[in-house]
Formats: C-alpha cells, structure tokens, sequence
C-alpha cells in the first residue's frame, strides 16, 4: 500500500511517546560536540527534517572509536548549528514533526513503500529508543498494521551477501541509493551516545536498515526538490508557444517532477537521469512540439542535475552559444541537440569532461568557430562510440598543423561529417578511427582525388556514404568485402563499373549515380543476390539491361535512368525479383519495343518507362498491378485508346502521367477507377471535345495537367470544386471557353489556363495563389480589383501573366503585396496612366513585360531597387521623359533591355555601359540625341562567347514543387518583329535605329565581336564606318542606312562571311564596292542613295574600271597576233617531220633489193620461232595432265 511519510512518523512516533522517553532537544549540542551527554538526541523527523543530508557519506568512511566521538575523520561531515536551530522553532518534537518538516518534506518524499522484515524491526526499535524500551515486536506489529508485507527471503539473502563483503561495500551501496540513503543514515545517530564502542557495527546495521527500506522494499519515489526546482527554473527560461511543458508546475498532482513530461527518474533514488524534450511535427507526423529559447540561459539549471544520462534536446527553435556548464554533467551518457539551426558553439573542449558520453550529436549546431574541433574530439573518452557532426559548418582542417591522437577514442564505430564542405585535408585524420569505423558518412563535403585517397585502409567498414563530392578517377576494384551500404552517387567518377563488385555478397545498397560512368552494366551485378536497392541512374551507361539482373531475387528498388541505355524490355528481364520490386525507374533511355509486360510484379509500386523509344498500345494487363501507386509513361510514341480497364484495378494509384503520347482517353462515369489520384496529367492526350466528366470523381487531386487534349467545351461548373485541393492546374492549349468563378483554392495554387477562348472579367480570387498564366485569352476589364485580394498566401504570387488579353484601365497600386513577384507580363492590352512607384517595392522581380500597351510618364525612380530584373520589356508605349541613368548603374544584371517606340528624350547615359551581362539593348524609335557613347566595349557578354539563359525554377513552397519557365521577348530581326524564346539567349544586339543621335559611329562597337544583329539606322550620324568593322565575324545584320556616313565602304566588311542582311543607303558613301562574292551578292537596293558609290552590283562602272577595260583589249588583241605566228611555226615542223621519218626508212627498202629481202626473211624465222615454241609448249602440257 502507498503511505505517506506524514502518517508513518506520526505512527511511529506514537510508539515513541507510549515508552514515555520522548525527550527535548538539547539547543547547545551539535555533531562532533562533547558537551553533555556526548551526542545530542535527535528524532527521526530531526533526521529527516533537513534540505540535505545530516551526513555525508564519503566513499571509504572511517570512524574514531573513543568515549566521546569527539574526531570524525573523512567518514561524516558535520552540519552547521545554525542551520539545525533555523529547523527548531518548536517547543517539542511532535509539533517540529507535524508543522516544519512536513511541511518541506511532504512534496519531496510524497510517496514511500515499506517493507518488513526481521532485521528492520529491531534497527527501527533501536533508533527510536536508545534505551530499547520501544520493543521491535510493537514496530513489527505497527508496520503490518500499515499494511507493510515481509521481504522475500531472496533479497534478504543478497543482503546478507552484501553485509557479508565488508563495512566498505556496505557503504558504496549506500552511497549508490544516493542522497536519501545519507538521509535516513541519521536515524543511528541517536544511538552514538549509548552504543558508543559498537558504532562500526551499528553504522553498517544502521545502513543494512536503510537498504531494507529503499533497496529491497520495493520503494518508488519522487524525485529529488532541489532537481524539480531546477527543471522550474528551466521551464522560466523556454519559450514554449505549444504547451509542451504544461505538465511541469507546483499545482495539485504536479508536484513530482519524475511524472512531468520528457522527464524521467531513477526509481530508486528519485533522480532525474533523461531529459527528452526533442521537437515533434517538423516532418509533418503528429501535432507540433516545439520549444525555443537561448541555451545560453538555460546552462545553469541542466547543470544542477548531476545524475542526468540522457538529454535530448534536438529538433528545436534553441539559439544563441552552448553554455559550457553542460561539462558538469559528468553521468552523461547521451547528447542529442541536433537540429537547432540558430545554435552555435565556439569550443568543444567541454566535452572531454563527460567521461561517460558514448553518443553525441550536434548536427545543425553552428561549429564555424570551433576550429580546434578534431582536438577536442580526440581529447573526448574511449568510451564514446558514435558521433553525429553532420551540417555544423565545420571549418576546414589546416594540414600544417599537428593532430594529436594520444588521448582520442579508438572505439569510434559510427562518424557522421556529412554537409560540411570539407576537404581531403580530413582524410590523415580520418585514418586513425580505420579500424574501428563501422559507420561513416561524408555526404555533402568537398573531398577530391581518387576513392582510395578518402578511405585508406577502413576494412571494418558496413556503411559508407561519399556523395554529392568531387571524387574523381575510377571505381576501386576492391572495397571492403563487409559492405552493406555504399553510396558514390554525385561525384566526377568516371570508367565502367567494375567486375569486382560481383564478389561483394553482403551489400544491399548500392549508389552510383549522378557520375560519368561509361561502358555496359556488368553481368557480375547478378552475384550480388543480397542487393536491394541499386542506383544507377544519370551516367552514361550503354547497352541492354543484363540478363543476369534476373537473379537479383531480392531487388526491390532499380533506378537505371537518364542513361543511354537501348536495346528490349522482355517479360523476364527481371524474372527473380518479381515478387520484391516495388520501384523501377527506365526513364530517359532509348529502349524500344512494345510496352513490357509486367503483370507479375505484385509489389510494384512506382513505374516510371517515361522518355523512352516504346511504341505499340498501353496492355491491359497494367491494371493487374494492384499496389502500384505512381505510373509514368510520359513522352514516348505509345498509341491506342486508355480505358477503364487499364485503371479499374489500381486503387492505389496516386501519380499517373500518360502525357505526350499519341493516347486517347475514354473513360465514362460507368467505369469509374477505383484511385483516388493526387496527380493526374494527360497533356497532348485526346480527351475532347467535352470535358473529361469522369474528373469529377477526383477528390484529392493536387496536380492537374490536361492541355493540349482537344477539349472544346465550357468549364463545367463541378470543375472549380477541385480546385480546392490543387497545387498546379494546367488546362492551356485548348478551345475551352466561358467565365472564372470566385476560386475557393489553397494559397499555394499555380494555375495556366493560357491559349483558350476565356472571357469576361478576372476575379479576384485567382491572385490569392502563387502562379498564375491566363495569357492569350479575350479578358477584359481592370486588374485593379487585385489589390483587395485576400486570404494571400505567406508566399504571395511569384508569376503573373495576363498578356495577350483585352485589360484595360490603370495598372495596379498595390505592388507592395506581391513582393515575392519574379515574373510579370502585361504585354499586348490596353493599359494606360503612369507606372506606380510602388513596383519599387517588387524586390525580387526579374522580369518585367509591359510591352505594347498606352502607358504614359516617365520610369519611376523607385524602380532602380529592383536590383534582381534580368529583363526589362517597355517598348511600344507612350513612356517619356530622359533615358535614366540608373538603369546602368542598379540594374547591372540586365540581360535584355527593351524600350523601342516610346518617346523618351536626351542622351544616351554612360552608365549603361555598365551592363556587362546585356545581350539585347533596343533604345529605338525614340528621340534620343547625342553621340553614341565610346564605351559600348565594356558590353562584355557581347564580346565574349556563351549566352547567359533567361529562365527560372519557379518553387511552389507548400508541396515543395516547382515549375520550370523560359523567358521570351519580340526582336526586331531583319525588319520584322519575331518571338524568341528557347533560342533568346542567341540573340546579340543593339539597335539605336530611328533616332536623333549625332556624331561618329565608335570604333569600340568593333570589340563586340560576338554581336550579330547591329542596327544604328535613321539618324544623323556622320564620318566613316569604321574600317575594323570586319572583326564583327559573328555579324548577320547590319543596317547602317538613312545617315550622313561619307568615304569608302571598307574592304574589311567582305570578310563577313555570315551576313545575310546589310543596308547602307541613303547615306553619301563613295568609291568602288569591295570586290568579292559577299558584298557583291546583295541586291543593289542595299547601296542605293550613295551617288559617290560604284561598280558591281551596281551598274554604275568605276572610272579606274573602264581605263582598265580598254588597256585589257589591247593587249588581247596583240596576243592573239603572236599566238596565230606560233601555231603555223608548230603544225609546220610536224608535216615535215612525218615526211622525213617515213620516207627514210620505207623509201630506202623500196629501192634497195638486197635490204628489202634481208628484212622479210628475218620477220619469217620470228613468225617460225614463235609458231614451234608454242606448239612444244602445249604438247608437254597435254602428256603431264
């Protein structure tokens, strides 16, 4: 039974006073005193009546024996007289007992569980008597009349062991029950002063009494005041906004700190020993518990429970400097203040002051300033087993300085450094806990060279995680044969995938994407027959997908793609595994054929075949595949018609992407799947013209894609109910007409109902999300009404377009509450007025279209601080006033500017040659004057090869996804206005044309060697064009008509082989026109109005051409002369040498008789020789065969 302390002194006291010998406190005794009687009388409420112990028991007590008591030797510390008399208020004992120490007392031991037994009884007697009148049978009878039971004889045995080892031992244990034990010690002190010569053996009985009552009888107590208060205190210094610490006060039922929330106790002495008050709901599980605070302030209360073992104090909102106090903490075992991102901590020496800590994580806690952390790791105890270090900013070891390992632990097993950014300079001292290291993660650092050069000789190794670094070289052919998990994954690693990996029988996870790895996947993966998860995905791995994979019976995870990989996907080709693979990713790869069956993989989960080569219809059999939850077989050539009994069996099903294929849809609202999908998208499917009705089964959709699928239709009003739930709808590139509702959607809703026939007026509600593109549709009206938008969310809009509509009206005021803007595209409506100053306040806008509208005034000095715009799009609009200056000097990452057909005025200001990123800079069509500025070369980006992209990665923040966008802008390109979009970023011009600018053209717009389109037509410039223009290679059009330009056209300009487009006319240039086929091939339009201009193509000949022609016949002339000479000199000696050859030798044998007969007869003794040779010759032939 439970009994109170208040109601078992009473009672014993009781026993007490029936013996008559109750007796008065003597004001002027005190421990160690010889006055009267030797040692004072003191009740057990006196004993107990203290804050702390009467006595405190050193470990090896030693005790005088004399007369007097008067030395006490390492053995008890006395207390203060004035501390026992501030306890004495009361005349007697029994109103001491009910009034003061109750009082103080009855919250610390508020519950207490006795046990009797045969050696209690008689201490208890003797400690309330001294003189033994109170009998241990009458205190045996009371305390089973307090429903007290009797020991098991078992621990009265180990007892008896105990006694057995010595007064020492005794004492240890005793010490081990800890503060209360030292307490109730004092009940024997009554008993010095009778049993004086037999102190030793009363102490060690005295303390076997006090093992009787809190070791072995079963006691359960509260925990200790002085640590409650303490908690108190540290509840003072929490910012707690979640209740989480709402258990912990002073109010009925609270008072035992061991029951409050995260605290637990030792049972038996009541101590605080954990302290778990780790955040809960950050990762979206259960409700949220979250504290806050400086720990700074907190160090001295955690530094009063000295019997603390465990502290957890991680996923939290803690910052400021970790107080150094939490060294007292001497019995801690583990450490956990991981994840509280505003906490840092500029030394660690402190840790080497918890002999006993084996588990320490100070993830997220900023170490930037720790620089001597592996010091203070290595002077940490042997007895620490696993470190958690993992994004704490810890500053790079410096190899020139020594690390010592004299005192370090060797028993180091799990090590996490990842998302630190360290270097290779980590890897000597890495070395040192290699044989001890069974767990080490590197994830997310800067380590470099080869694999070998980070591990050395770590064999013990089970996990070992190298990621996302800059690694480079080969994979080892050898790593540690007791490998379970390996990670490469996102390092420069390049080669093929070695053989050896086959021999790595123990691993289960194996990493090695995001590398260069090239070559074919190697048979000897079908070895490892304990592989579970293989990654290999993003490399450049060729090939088909081995046979031997078959045999991976317990693969449940492949990811092979983003690869280059080809070849069929049988119905085998992971036959073993067919009952474990929950996830196959094949995406991204040029496998062809028809569409694999999978039909047998029952616990297929995730299915992603998409960007591939398949062709052929979507089998039936899909539907068999009960547990699959994501299907993507987006982007391939798959045909045929998707019905119900594809989709009926998968109930699971959450993500199914059929975009991009030449599908139709046909599903009714019979046939109704089972799923209920939260991303659905069928983009360039076929699912009109009506609207897909079966949508409307969809409940818990929160991504929706179904443009470009032929729907000419009215919005059904049972559509806008989904919205409710989405995150990105995207019904563009349809027919769909009709009007939008008031949207009841979530604040992070991205919607693109871009290219449809929408109409009316945009309501409201539709800015009350984040992405929003309703372009090219017939909306009319004013935007105006956005600035009453409400129930925004925290984010507010990051994209808007509403371009190529019928807006009218005024632009916004209210710019200030979409300060998260990155994209805005008014261009092709009606609106006019001013630009208000407030979309100054757009600080992380980047672009900015408000082309071809009525916009009046001047640009608005505020807009200078959106420092973030990339591009700027302000031309066709009645804006005026003088080109700003600051658009060069804050706006330098412009990339394209664009203020064509305004009316601004002036001059064109120096500082915007400060816009070395510019790539597009069109100020024509205005009224500019002056000269063209001669720092035009410091337009680096047109200077230099590479073309700065203009597109975005929009992130949706509620859901963690993001949408990609590519910018685009009109180009006046060769006399036309085109649209530029992925091909943006070629596009390298500068065009002041149909302006009022006067001066030379400078000789630095020749440095802008990558520029191809050059425009400074209509205006009044003068001099020559510069003769370097050649160096301009990269030119296409050049247009430098309609101005004052005098002298020769340079010959440097034929050497452009690309232009295609140039016009000089209309200006006073003279001379001939360079010869060669490139400038001679334009059209003679391109030189008209210069009338100092000639030669080809035009039909205006030069003067030095026809002196020239004319000195050319002449001399054809005379050479045809020379030339007939010639020819009857040559054909002349050919008759006469054929007259002279022939008859001089057929003459002589026509009248010479004796040669004419020598000749014939020597042809006939040839013609015989020949004829008998041959006629031998064949006969020999004829015997031999």
């Amino acid at each position: 039974m439970n009994l109170g302390v208040k109601s078992l002194l009473h009672e014993l006291g009781s026993l007490k006073k029936e013996s008559g010998k109750w007796g008065n406190f003597s004001r002027h005794g005190e421990i160690g005193s010889t006055q009267g009687k030797g040692w004072m009388d003191r009740s057990i409420a006196n004993a107990l009546g203290e804050d702390e112990a009467d006595v405190v028991i050193s470990h090896e007590p030693v005790y005088q024996k004399n007369d007097n008591f008067s030395e006490v030797e390492e053995g008890i510390t006395p207390i203060s007289s004035s501390e026992i008399e501030g306890k004495r208020n009361s005349a007697n004992a029994g109103h001491y007992v009910e009034h003061e120490f109750l009082k103080e007392r009855e919250g610390l031991f508020s519950v207490l569980r006795f046990k009797d037994d045969r050696h209690c009884s008689p201490l208890i007697a003797e400690a309330l008597d001294p003189d033994c009148k109170v009998s241990p049978v009458r205190v045996s009878n009371k305390l089973k009349q307090l429903g007290l039971k009797i020991a098991p004889k078992k621990r009265m045995l180990q007892v008896d062991v105990a006694l057995s080892n010595g007064s020492n031992q005794i004492m240890e244990e005793a010490r081990a029950v800890g503060e209360r034990s030292a307490v109730l010690f004092n009940l024997l002190q009554q008993c010095r002063g009778k049993f004086s010569e037999n102190f030793n053996w009363v102490a060690s009985q005295g303390l076997v009494g006090v093992i009787c009552f809190f070791m072995l009888g079963d006691a359960k107590v509260g925990c200790m005041e002085r640590e409650r208060q303490a908690l108190l205190h540290f509840k003072q210094g929490v910012v707690d906004h979640f209740g989480t610490l709402s258990s912990w006060g002073n109010g009925e039922g609270e008072t035992d700190c061991c029951k409050w929330r995260g605290v637990e106790c030792d049972n038996q002495t009541g101590h605080v020993i954990m302290l778990d008050l780790h955040g809960t709901g950050h990762d979206g599980m259960g409700d949220f518990q979250i504290l806050g605070g400086r720990i700074s302030q907190l160090g001295p209360s955690l530094s009063e429970l000295q019997h603390l073992k465990h502290l957890n104090l991680s996923f939290n909102l803690f910052e400021g400097v970790l107080p150094t106090q939490l060294g007292n903490l001497s019995n801690l075992q583990s450490l956990d203040l991981s994840d509280n991102f505003e906490m840092s901590c500029e030394n660690l020496e402190w840790l080497s002051y918890l002999p006993s800590l084996t588990h320490l994580d100070l993830s997220g806690v900023d170490l930037s300033k720790a620089i001597h952390w592996p010091q203070a790791i290595n002077k940490m105890s042997s007895s620490l087993t696993e470190l958690y270090l993992s994004f704490t900013k810890l500053p790079w070891i410096i190899p020139t300085i020594s690390i010592s390992h004299t005192n370090s632990s060797t028993s180091l097993a799990v090590l996490d450094l990842s998302l630190n950014g360290l270097t290779s300079s980590i890897n000597p001292w890495l070395f040192y806990f290699s044989s001890s290291l069974v767990h080490l993660d590197l994830f997310g650092n800067d380590l470099n060279g080869s694999i070998l050069d980070a591990l050395g000789n770590m064999t013990n190794l089970a996990y070992l995680d190298l990621s996302l670094n800059q690694l480079e070289g080969e994979i080892p052919k050898s790593f540690s044969i007791s490998l379970a998990h390996l990670d490469l994954s996102w390092n420069q690693l390049h080669g093929s995938i070695p053989d050896a990996f086959g021999n790595m029988t123990t691993l289960a996870y194996l990493d090695l994407s995001s590398n260069h790895l090239n070559g074919s996947i190697p048979d000897a993966l079908g070895n490892m027959t304990t592989l579970a998860h293989l990654y290999l995905s993003a490399n450049q791995l060729e090939g088909e997908i081995p046979k031997s994979l078959r045999d991976l019976c317990n693969l449940q995870i492949l990811l092979l793609s983003q690869n280059n990989l080809s070849g069929l996907l049988e119905k085998d080709f992971l036959a073993c595994s067919n009952n474990t693979l929950e996830s196959l990713y094949l995406s991204e790869n040029q496998f062809k054929g028809s569409f694999p069956d999978l039909s047998g993989f029952s616990q297929l989960r995730e299915l992603y075949l998409g960007f591939n080569q398949l062709n052929g219809t979507l089998p039936e059999s899909i539907g068999q595949l009960a547990q699959l939850q994501g299907l993507n077989i987006r982007s391939n050539s798959l045909q045929g018609t998707v019905s119900a009994n594809h989709l009926f069996g998968l109930s699971k099903l959450w993500d199914l992407d059929l975009s991009f294929n030449y599908l139709t849809v046909n599903i009714s609202l019979e046939q109704v799947p089972q799923f209920q999908a939260q991303e659905i998208k069928l983009a360039s499917c076929k699912l009109g013209p009506r609207f897909p009705n079966w949508l409307q089964t969809q409940k818990r959709l929160q991504e929706l894609d179904i443009s470009a699928s032929g729907i000419s239709d009215v919005i059904p009003n049972w559509f806008w109910n989904l919205t409710s739930n989405l995150v990105w709808l995207n019904i563009s590139n349809n027919h769909i007409s009709g009007t939008l509702p008031n949207l009841e959607a979530t604040p992070s809703l991205g919607m693109d109902m871009s290219s449809n026939c929408l109409k009316g007026s945009i309501p409201q509600s539709v800015f009350n999300g984040q992405w929003l593109d309703l372009s090219k549709n017939m909306f009319s009206g004013s935007v105006s009404l956005s600035c009453g938008t409400t129930n925004q969310s925290s984010w507010g809009l990051l994209h808007v377009d509403l371009s190529n509509n019928q807006l009218s009206g005024e632009l916004p005021k209210c710019w200030e509450q979409w300060k998260y803007l990155i994209v805005l595209n008014l261009t092709n409506n009606n609106f006019s007025g001013t630009i208000k100053n407030s979309i100054g306040m757009l600080h992380q806008m980047q672009t900015l279209h408000l082309r071809n509208n009525s916009l009046t005034g001047a640009l608005p000095l505020s807009l200078k601080n959106c420092r973030d715009l990339r591009l700027i799009d302000l031309g066709k609009n009645k804006l005026s006033g003088k080109m700003p200056a600051w658009i060069g000097g804050n706006l330098s990452d412009l990339i394209v500017v664009n203020l064509r057909s305004n009316e601004f005025n002036g001059s064109i200001p120096l500082n915007l040659c400060q816009l070395k990123k510019v790539q597009m800079l069109d100020l024509s069509s205005n009224n500019l004057s002056g000269i063209i500025p001669k720092c035009l070369n410091n337009l680096t980006a047109m200077g230099q090869n590479g073309s700065l992209v203009i597109a975005y990665e929009e992130r949706l923040f509620v859901f963690d996804s993001s949408i990609s966008y590519i910018d685009n802008t009109v180009v006046q390109w060769k006399g036309k206005e085109l649209e530029y979009k992925k091909t943006l970023r070629l596009v390298k011009s500068i065009d002041f044309s149909n302006n009022k600018l006067n001066g030379e053209i400078p000789i630095e717009v020749t440095d802008l060697v990558e520029l191809l389109s050059l425009n400074l037509s209509k205006n009044n410039l003068i001099g020559s064009i510069p003769l370097m223009i050649g160096q301009l290679k990269s030119l296409d059009f050049l247009d430098l008509s309609q101005n004052q330009l005098h002298g020769g056209i340079p010959v440097s300009l034929s050497q452009i082989a690309g232009l295609s487009v140039l016009d000089l006319s209309d200006n006073i240039l003279s001379g001939k026109i360079p010869s060669g086929t490139q400038l001679h091939s334009f059209n003679a339009s391109t030189y008209d109005g210069n009338p100092g201009l000639c030669g080809p193509p035009l039909l205006k000949k030069c003067q030095e051409d026809e002196t020239k022609e004319v000195s050319f016949t002449s001399l054809i002339n005379e050479k045809d002369i020379q030339d007939d000479t010639n020819n009857i000199w040559f054909y002349g000696n050919i008759v006469l040498g054929f007259i002279i050859g022939f008859w001089g030798v057929c003459g002589t044998l026509l009248l010479n008789r004796s040669w004419r007969y020598s000749y014939f007869q020597t042809l006939n003794k040839i013609k015989d020789w020949l004829h008998m040779t041959t006629t031998t010759n064949i006969n020999r032939l004829r015997r031999s065969f």
